[in-house]
């Protein structure tokens, strides 16, 4: 593929054995015998049939792909776009463009390829079939067992965040079902929440049988999944269970079956979060005993000062392949399955070099305004909260000094890019930053005019910022190719898990047990503990002996800490404050000036809407109402 022109594609996930008949997800139905015998008929055609589970997993390092990407309010894109993308859904969704008759990232009935319910089908064919392969060590088998029950929750986790209350398809139909049978029912959602849990617990075994805690065979089997990621799985969907969303969620009562079924309690349970912090609990001991750890960068190969492996402990706990922090990483990738995290570095990097240019290098994945101010000063606190910060004047120009971390010297930028945490300067770049990567350290300058400024209508940065988190620093550009570094996307790391634990402790009435996992990620991104900062720094410096406070600096810990790894999309939604964070402007700096003054000027980009009542899930198909009317279309639809 030209590099400098993506069109629109959709891949086929290659299906071993599945007929091409199947079609909808209610075909549940094994419907070439002879070709299934031969699927299970030794070991290695058994192995390719677990394979085929894996290729349903949706495509998660993607820009394009995954909706927590470009669907939420993080990054920014020009417009319209004529290139340099693989589907358009996600940005149209950010737009406010979703809609029942024919649904943007329809992961239900199948979008890139990749239809839920068919990975779940599969899955049942695999756990249904498996006793019949011959050659197969039970060690062995009962590990592919536990495999495929991961998938299967998977898959159904993932339609659960989506959609929420779902079917359950826990077996496939005989070929002799009624077809009424074939007609399901969207179960409630606390039933679907323990579905997926069960399933979770089976995959990971009591320490004698299911997964393994680690892989041995690292050459051959990374990307395959654990006991610790079942695990952490686990306890990400209990903290979504228990989060406003789907615990006590008065806005849905009325959402039922036609049958007056209810599918949302919306009675609050605080039990709920006792349980998920149990469950992160076990994740966290788990992943620990695991030798998994938070990331740290050493490197006896280059030389760099402390604020330099500071940035790199940051940058590569996401980019790093296989560091220590991972707990599971996605390792597929729509071209050719062997570089994951390929075009998200790509569409991330700018024009990185004064002397060359590379049409590789898109730079559009840009961060927006809002998540800029998002990151805490130096301090440790908000930018509007720091005692000692100039909050009402950071948009007023100021000049370098050799002392500004990330800057480059006697340059001009508005004061909200100076005293800022080295996550900030870690994660984004901007006009007057630097971009650390292993052959050197560059300028980066996007007024018009200069060399990572728009130049045309396409390779260019909307917002005025990069996101430089995501690109790892081995990538190297020259005027005719660029080398990419690829990694495994982060579905789930350790300082994620950690502070999922922070938050159900804190819900269920443990806030200072809950301080000492927010600390360890701030301990490695250089900062110190919040109790120190807000008491020294914060006009607020009682906050975080709250439920209520701490709450509030909990969620803006994940959103700095995960920010740009598609966390923010979902944890709006299920904390229930995308009615008022995704109902703000995106703004960004005026990139179409070539002066200090004229470029730093905050300008309105796009007015987004979130409705209350009908965003935070996705909508069903209306043909698959009509198909059948046993299942409910969700509010507002």
């Amino acid at each position: 593929m030209n590099n400098s022109r993506l069109i629109k594609i959709v891949l086929i996930a290659p299906l071993i054995f599945l007929s091409a008949a199947c079609q909808d997800y209610l075909d549940v139905v094994p419907d070439n015998v002879p070709t299934m015998e031969h699927a299970f008929a030794n070991r290695n055609e058994a192995e390719k049939a677990l394979f085929t589970c894996y290729s349903f997993l949706p495509n998660e390092a993607n820009p394009d792909y995954n909706p927590a990407f470009n669907a939420g309010d993080e990054v920014w894109t020009y417009w319209p776009m004529t290139e340099d993308y693989f589907s358009l859904d996600s940005y149209n969704i950010a737009r406010g463009l979703q809609n029942k008759a024919t649904p943007l990232m329809n992961y239900w009935d199948g979008f890139n390829g990749r239809s839920m319910w068919q990975g779940i089908r599969m899955c049942n064919i695999f756990i249904e079939n498996i006793d019949n392969v011959p050659d197969i060590a039970d060690f062995e088998k009962q590990r592919w067992i536990a495999e495929a029950k991961f998938l299967k929750a998977y898959f159904h986790w993932y339609l659960f965040r989506m959609y929420g209350p779902i079917p359950i398809a826990d077996e496939n139909l005989v070929i002799t079902a009624d077809p009424e049978e074939v007609k399901v029912v969207r179960q409630p959602v606390d039933s679907v929440v323990n579905y997926i849990a069960s399933l979770l617990d089976e995959a990971a075994g009591d320490g004698f049988s299911g997964l393994p805690s680690v892989i041995d065979s690292r050459t051959t089997e990374l990307g395959r999944v654990t006991s610790v990621a079942a695990l952490a799985i686990k306890a990400r969907v209990l903290v979504t269970a228990a989060s406003p969303l789907f615990n006590g969620n008065t806005d849905f009562q009325s959402l039922e079956n036609p049958d007056g079924t209810a599918l949302f309690n919306s009675t609050y349970d605080p039990g709920k979060w006792e349980r998920a912090a149990e469950a992160c609990r076990v994740a966290v001991v788990a992943a620990e005993e695991a030798g998994v750890q938070l990331y740290t960068f050493s490197s006896s190969q280059v030389v760099l000062n402390d604020a330099q492996k500071q940035e790199m402990s940051i940058r590569s706990a996401v980019t790093e392949k296989w560091n220590s922090e991972l707990i599971w990483g996605a390792t597929n990738d729509d071209i050719d399955n062997a570089r994951p995290s390929y075009w998200i570095q790509l569409f991330a990097c700018p024009q990185l070099d004064p002397g060359i240019t590379n049409l590789s290098l898109k730079g559009k994945f840009a961060p927006t305004l809002k998540m800029a101010e998002l990151f805490y000063t130096a301090n440790g606190v908000p930018i509007d909260e720091d005692k000692t910060w100039d909050y009402a004047d950071r948009y007023q120009l100021r000049t370098t000094t050799s002392d500004d971390v990330g800057m480059q010297p006697n340059y001009q930028t508005v004061g909200m890019h100076f005293d800022r945490e080295p996550r900030f300067y870690a994660s984004i770049a901007f006009d007057g930053s630097t971009w650390l990567m292993r052959n050197g350290t560059y300028n980066i300058q996007s007024k018009l005019g200069q060399h990572s400024a728009k130049r045309q209508s396409r390779l260019y940065s909307v917002t005025g910022y990069f996101t430089k988190k995501v690109v790892n620093w081995n990538l190297v550009a020259t005027s005719s190719a660029v080398t990419v570094e690829p990694y495994p996307w982060p579905i789930i790391r350790l300082a994620d898990l950690y502070l999922l634990y922070a938050e159900a402790l804190n819900e269920s009435g443990q806030s200072s047990e809950a301080l000492v996992f927010i600390n360890k990620v701030r301990e490695r991104a250089g900062l110190r503990s919040v109790e120190h900062a807000w008491s020294e720094y914060s006009t607020n410096p009682s906050k975080y002996t709250t439920v209520v406070g701490l709450r509030s600096i909990i969620q803006q810990e994940r959103g700095i800490e995960l920010a740009f790894e598609g966390s923010r999309f979902w944890d709006l939604r299920r904390w229930k404050t995308a009615t008022r964070v995704l109902n703000a402007p995106i703004y960004g700096w005026d990139i179409e000036q070539s002066t200090y003054e004229a470029y730093n000027r905050r300008i309105l980009l796009f007015r987004q809407s979130f409705d209350n009542l009908r965003d935070y899930l996705w909508p069903i198909h209306e043909h698959a109402l009509q198909i059948n009317p046993n299942l409910a279309q969700n509010p507002g639809w």
